[in-house]
This record gives structure tokens, C-alpha cells and sequence, in this order.
């Protein structure tokens, strides 16, 4: 190699969770019996409806270049299902189609932030956040949840403590990944009045909505007064109609900035593929409700089940996610009665011993200063009843068997 790669580089993280793939791939490649709840994929198929309008598309002929913005008939049914589900209303000119709900992060920075800005982002959270951050010099500005008896719940106060003249953006997940945390309208609330007084961009990072287990959607700080200027939505298709390797959502927030991401599509992808815009249209259109209803009631049974299940073994210990379709298990005791140093440590002797494969809490961010307790990661979005039955009576086994021997030391 004539010269040595870009520096800029060394400020990109990356998503980590995908290294855990491949270890569970080479596990299983060897023999082993492996358990994957590492994943945030589906393994439900996305809704017929939309195969079959992808497919005509594509039988039309539909595969040349579009507006950077999208096709307007699908930007037009975004702006209304997403406004009538969260009680404002959009217009096209407010809505980018994107190849996914990455490049809504990575445009968000570009526009908004300088170098230097700081940035507030949830930590754990989604660790693209605090990637792109750091790789467009920004002052990353993490900030924690506090574990109450229904569940995590953010700290307030300790984000209006972080918030400095130099404050200009702030990351907000609600039906979060991967705590499954739910924002009280309280919560909310607050979130929205410190946004204001400090005028604050906000991404609302909204690829969760609609999974709030025994509601059809969730609720937007869009809705609140003084919001929708200032927010911008990013809404992917992934979660939602089982479409993650589609790659396809949108952004929908003010004109101008909106305007401000269609420009920087010009100039990185060119246009989110044809095909897959029209096959998207029946979503919008709410004519897969009855499938997308489906797959929450599926999920709600899965984490019923694993939530029962984490009860008897020993060293894990978990409080039931309202959202999502991940659990956040606390296993200080299990590390310790192993004897592993961090929860890598763990996960790696999980995998080697149980098969179970999964991500833990460093996964998601830096660790907070002030952090003590140890959490994994379950994904249940991509394992059946049965194998869960399956890989939590081996967990049970296992640990039951260490239980036993620490008694008899």
C-alpha cells in the first residue's frame, strides 16, 4: 500500500454487534449448537402486500434514477401516516426518503452540527450516534438512564447539567434500543422544555413506534408545542414491516433542513432505489396493519416468555420492556460467579459454554462514569418460541450447575 489510509478514520466507530455475528457463525461452522438473541434482525417475512408491489414495480420497469427526495407518492403517504399518527401535520416538502435510518444520522451531524458542537446522545444507546459524532468533530455528550421499578427511566437532571453555551443537538430515542424504554409523558415532557429553553436541535430517532406492546403506536415529541420546528424524525422501515435489509426510511422535519438533506443525497447516493419506494407505498397506505399487528403480538409472546424464563436462573435479573423487542439483563452476580472479569469476558463464556449468543451493554456507547452494574443484550426479534424454550433450559442448566458447586465450596 503506496500510503497510509485517511487519519480522519481513526475518530469512526463502528457497530459491533455485527463482530458478535460472525463469532456466533464460526461457533456454529464448528458444530456447535448456537443460540442467536445477539441480533436486532426479524425473522418474520415483510408483509405480502409490499413483496407483491415491489414486484410489479419492478415488472414496469421502475429501476432508473428518482428525486433525491424520493417519489412523490410515497413522500405524500408518509407525511400523512406519519403525521396523523402523531397528531401534526406534514407536508412532502417536509419528508427525504433514505436508504435506511443510518444516513438520517449521518445527514442530521452534516447539517446541523459544527465542529466543536456538542452533542447529547442516550449511552447505552444505538452506537451509530456517538460514531458519527466523534468522526465529524463534534464534543460527544452521553447521557444515562436510571433503573426504577418499571423500568429505565432517563435522567433529567443530569442532562441539563451537560447542556453548555456550546449545546447545539440532542439525540432522543424513545421506545429505545436497548433498554426498551418507554418515556413517561412526563418524561417527554421535560425533555421537550429543556429542548426549548436551550434551543436545541433534536433527532427523534423513531424506528420503534410501532412496536409498544398493547398499543398499536407510541407518541412523538413532535406533538408537543414548540417541537415539530425543531425535530427532525427519522422513521426507518426495518422494525416496523420486517424490512432491514431493504434499507429504506425517511426523514421528516422542517423544510430547511429537509431541503439540506436532499442535497447531501445528490451528492453521496443519488436516490433511494425506485423499486423498493413504490413497493413501500401500501405500509403508508395502512394496508399491512393487520400483519404489522401480527408480528407485536408475536413479540409480546417472546418476551413474556424470555421474561419468565431470566426469573430462574441464577445471577440474571430483569424488569419487562414496554417497547421494542430487546431485554436488558442485569448479570453482575452470574460474572461474578463465573469468575469473569467484564461482561465480555461473560458473553464470550456464554457463547463457548451455553451457545447462547449475545451482545452486551459496551455494545452501545461508552460506559458512563458513575456505571457499576454488568448487562447483556437479548434480541428476540429472530428466535422462535421453541428455541427459546431451547437455549434458556440449557442457561438454566448451566448456571444451576455453577449455583450448586459455589454452595458446596
Amino acid at each position: 500500500m503506496p500510503r497510509a489510509l485517511a487519519s480522519r478514520l481513526n475518530n469512526l466507530g463502528t457497530e459491533t454487534a455485527y463482530a458478535v455475528s460472525l463469532e456466533a457463525a464460526a461457533a456454529r461452522a464448528s458444530g456447535q449448537t448456537v443460540y442467536d438473541f445477539h441480533i436486532g434482525d426479524l425473522n418474520f417475512s415483510t408483509p405480502s402486500l409490499i413483496v407483491d408491489a415491489t414486484k410489479k414495480a419492478l415488472d414496469e420497469g421502475k429501476t432508473g434514477y428518482v428525486p433525491a427526495a424520493g417519489i412523490q407518492p410515497l413522500r405524500e403517504a408518509i407525511a400523512d401516516f406519519v403525521g396523523k399518527r402523531r397528531g401534526v401535520v406534514y407536508t412532502k416538502d417536509e419528508v427525504a426518503v433514505q436508504p435506511g435510518g443510518k444516513p438520517i444520522i449521518n445527514k442530521f451531524l452534516l447539517t446541523l452540527m459544527e465542529d466543536g458542537d456538542e452533542v447529547l446522545y442516550p449511552s447505552p444507546g444505538y452506537p451509530i450516534y456517538e460514531s458519527l459524532i466523534g468522526f465529524y468533530n463534534g464534543v460527544k455528550k452521553p447521557y444515562s438512564y436510571r433503573l426504577t421499578p418499571n423500568g429505565f427511566a432517563l435522567d433529567v437532571a443530569e442532562i441539563e447539567r451537560l447542556i453548555t453555551p456550546k449545546t447545539k443537538l440532542l439525540f432522543y430515542n424513545n421506545y429505545q434500543n436497548p433498554t426498551g424504554s418507554v418515556s413517561s409523558d412526563e418524561e417527554m415532557k421535560k425533555i421537550a422544555e429543556l429542548a426549548i429553553k436551550h434551543d436545541l436541535w433534536v433527532l427523534s430517532d423513531e424506528a420503534y413506534f410501532d412496536l409498544v406492546y398493547g398499543q398499536q403506536h407510541g407518541k412523538s415529541i413532535v406533538a408537543l408545542p414548540g417541537m415539530k420546528e425543531r425535530t427532525v424524525i427519522l422513521l426507518t422501515c426495518s422494525k416496523s414491516w420486517a424490512m432491514t435489509g431493504w434499507r429504506l426510511g425517511a426523514a421528516i422535519g422542517p423544510k430547511e433542513v429537509i431541503a439540506a438533506f436532499v442535497k447531501l443525497a445528490t451528492n453521496d447516493e443519488a436516490c433511494t432505489t425506485q423499486f423498493v419506494q413504490w413497493g413501500a407505498l401500501p405500509a403508508f397506505n395502512g394496508d399491512c396493519e393487520g400483519e404489522v399487528s401480527a408480528f407485536r403480538n408475536e413479540l409480546q409472546r417472546r418476551r413474556d416468555l424470555i421474561v419468565e424464563k431470566v426469573k430462574n436462573i441464577p445471577g440474571f435479573q430483569a424488569i419487562t420492556p414496554q417497547s421494542t423487542f430487546y431485554l436488558l439483563v442485569e448479570v453482575s452476580k452470574a460474572i461474578s460467579m463465573v469468575g469473569a472479569s467484564s461482561t465480555e469476558e461473560f458473553r464470550k463464556y456464554l457463547l463457548e459454554k451455553t451457545g447462547v449468543s449475545v451482545c452486551t451493554r459496551d455494545h452501545f456507547g461508552s460506559r458512563m462514569a458513575n456505571e457499576n452494574q454488568q448487562y447483556i443484550r437479548f434480541a428476540y426479534s429472530s428466535v422462535t418460541v421453541p428455541v427459546i424454550e431451547k437455549a434458556f433450559n440449557v442457561l438454566k442448566q448451566h448456571f444451576d450447575s455453577v449455583s450448586s458447586s459455589k454452595a458446596k465450596l
